[in-house]
């Protein structure tokens, strides 16, 4: 299984500080190693923009190769979630005026073209029977739903490692 993480994703790691958490950062280290969790360019182009802690911006940019470039099926996957008029939101209007990037329908892509499940903290409910996406939203979960491809949470994908701390 390839795991596709979301800016919001590994935003969310600095929450777990490597000399503490030696644990999770082995996982991740460990399916990194073997190509199981990527990201793409995008995402690195959105952490590098944003304030995330100094442990995982170091760890970001000590693993650039992680961070994919799309591929011409990628791209096509864009146009095509793109096409869908509600999930033209995914590009929020400050993004389109100054530039900035959006990573949300590369991951998609990333993720449907390579069968693989995204993972993002972004656009989920909680509730009893788990994570719900909230309805009518362009966000990634919902994007996701419409497209058929699998969606989870941070701890929803260390669940599925079978990690017990």
């Amino acid at each position: 299984m390839i795991y596709v993480f979301d800016t919001s994703s590994i935003r969310s790691l600095q929450h777990f500080y490597p000399r503490v958490f030696r644990s999770i950062w082995d996982g991740i280290e460990k399916l990194v190693g073997q190509r199981r969790l990527i990201s793409t360019r995008e995402v690195l182009n959105e952490i590098e923009r944003q304030a995330v802690s100094a442990d995982v911006l170091a760890w970001v940019k000590g693993h650039r190769s992680l961070f994919t470039m799309p591929n011409a099926d990628e791209l096509r996957f864009v146009a095509a979630i793109l096409r869908v008029k509600h999930f033209q939101a995914l590009i929020g209007q400050q993004q389109r005026l100054k530039g900035t990037p959006v990573a949300d329908p590369f991951v998609i892509a990333c993720a449907k073209i390579r069968q693989g499940t995204v993972v993002t903290e972004e656009g989920w409910q909680h509730a009893n029977e788990g994570l719900v996406v909230k309805p009518h939203a362009a966000k990634i979960p919902n994007v996701c739903a419409h497209f058929e491809i699998p969606c989870i949470d941070l701890e929803e994908f260390m669940h599925q490692q079978d990690w017990r701390f």
